[in-house]
């Protein structure tokens, strides 16, 4: 499997928060979604812990969305 493609959150946490939160149902292709803005956000992590010369992620990494 490509981990670029590969859904990297839990589905079924997402359906059911949509579904407490709106009483909405969750498109299948949400995941895919979501999936890739977290890709994008780690991988954006990933370069602001590499700037600032660490080899560990932390909170103050990721971006604001």
């Amino acid at each position: 499997m490509n981990a670029e493609k590969e859904v990297v959150i839990v589905v079924s946490k997402v359906k059911n928060y949509i579904r407490e939160a709106s009483g909405m149902n969750t498109s299948g292709s949400v995941a895919d979604v979501l999936s890739d803005r977290v890709r994008t956000l780690a991988d954006q992590a990933i370069e602001n812990a590499r700037k600032d010369g660490r080899k560990t992620v932390m909170e103050r990494d990721v971006p604001p969305v």
